[in-house]
């Protein structure tokens, strides 16, 4: 299934895209089963198994009975016609992050391949949906890009085994991480560089893991302008999800909803020669195969520039 977030009239629903069709999840499960579905994305993640059959359900019957779901008011929405945010809009904790998981990216910075995941994380500021704009801050220059793929967790869990890690995946999606490298580097640390607001696009969709029979054989890639920058396959991650999973859960409990990107491919802007760094205007756009096309452009901010 491709779940989503999108606002209409002011409100925050929760869909299924189905034959580029919107469909209203909460508002469709009550009219076919008089089951009452959360209407945001965590609340439904909540429901588990429950939640995740019941909306199966109303794609088998979407699929073959549209006009009869069109029939009824706040169902059915054009895809083109409401605005598309990220699939969980603002998660409870920090974005989880991997540095360091891909060896030819670890190989273009000159370091040595990590031992253990190397995490940080970005605040839920930094969150914004797809086609929604990346605010060029005013206190940095240097601003880069990173195509990720990422997972989201259906359940919440603590100390979880490798074995038992996909149980508490819900899905994939992509994310772009977006770095502010003179923040990074001036601060000492990655936090500040890269939890600026609207420094985290994810999207467009969470794809249900069904959906994905392998999340380790996927294509990824990111276009600056149309010219492709990045480009590698999810085979070369060093540390795998079941990996990823079980070193985040040490002692650690991770809720339903809660984002984990899993690092970025080489090419990213500040190790090219001369380094590349995204200005106004610059369109992103990134792919990752199953998953789908993630866009965004940068923009000017509205306050006046003010460096340090």
């Amino acid at each position: 299934m491709k779940l989503l977030s999108f606002r209409i009239a002011n409100q925050i629903r929760i869909g299924l895209l189905v034959n580029n069709t919107i469909v209203d999840i909460s508002e469709g499960c009550y009219y076919l089963f008089k089951q009452n579905i959360p209407s945001d994305m965590i609340g439904f993640l909540e429901g588990g198994e429950t939640m995740m059959k019941l909306a199966k359900k109303l794609e088998e019957y979407a699929k073959k009975n549209m006009k009869t779901l069109g029939s009824n008011s706040g169902i059915l929405y054009n895809v083109d016609k409401v605005e598309i945010l990220a699939p969980v809009p603002r998660t409870r904790q920090n974005i989880i992050c991997l540095g360091l998981n891909y060896v030819e990216h670890v190989q273009e910075v000159g370091l040595a391949l990590p031992k253990y995941p190397v995490f940080f994380t970005k605040p839920p500021n930094c969150i914004i949906g797809p086609d929604a704009d990346i605010i060029f801050p005013k206190n940095s220059i240097k601003i880069d890009y990173e195509a990720e793929l990422a997972f989201i967790f259906g359940k919440g869990g603590k100390n979880i085994s490798e074995e038992e890690a996909f149980k508490y995946v819900a899905g994939y999606t992509i994310l772009n991480d977006v770095t502010a490298r003179d923040l990074q580097r001036r601060h000492g640390q990655w936090f500040k560089g890269k939890g600026l607001d609207t420094f985290a696009p994810v999207g467009p969709y969470l794809i249900t893991k069904e959906e994905v029979n392998n999340p380790h054989n996927l294509n990824i890639s990111l276009e600056l302008n149309g010219v492709i920058m990045q480009k590698s396959n999810t085979r070369n991650l060093i540390f795998k999800i079941p990996t990823l999973v079980k070193y985040i859960t040490m002692d650690m409990t991770v809720e339903p909803g809660d984002i984990v990107a899993t690092g970025t491919p080489s090419g990213v802007g500040y190790t090219r020669k001369p380094p590349i760094y995204l200005k106004p205007g610059d369109r992103l756009e990134i792919t990752v195969e199953k998953i789908g096309v993630l866009k965004n452009k940068i923009v000017s901010s509205t306050e006046p520039l003010a460096l340090f």
